[in-house]
């Protein structure tokens, strides 16, 4: 699987609310640099299975629209917004954030991630 493809399997799956699922696609070493409008975070990978079990516990669906997804190399870039239904109200759709990701994958892996995101 190509790099492009491997980022476009990530955002499509189930891995933002399955433990199980997000770890398939992380490399053991994996690394995030994350730019939001609320500061800088650098997360492993025990920091994006918290992540993961925080989103399935505050949110009962999610979704996301992917706008671009470019590769280059052992580079991918995507560009998505993630729109999530709160558990408190759950017929509400509404924008989590608008986010670019770069990913460099290793081993047909999530390797190292530099995401940049704003909320709406």
């Amino acid at each position: 699987m190509g790099e492009k493809e491997l980022v476009t399997a990530y955002y499509k799956s189930d891995a933002f609310r399955n433990q199980e699922v997000a770890e398939r696609f992380f490399h053991n070493e994996i690394a995030i640099e994350w730019r939001s409008s609320k500061g800088f975070l650098q997360l492993n990978k025990t920091d994006l299975i918290e992540l993961v079990a925080g989103l399935k516990k505050a949110y009962s669906s999610y979704r996301l629209n992917i706008g671009h997804i470019i590769a280059d190399g052992n580079k991918a870039c995507v560009r998505y917004t993630h729109y999530v239904n709160a558990l408190e109200n759950p017929d509400e759709e509404v924008v989590l954030g608008h986010f670019v990701a770069i990913w460099e994958v290793k081993d047909n892996k999530l390797h190292k991630g530099y995401l940049m995101s704003q909320l709406d």
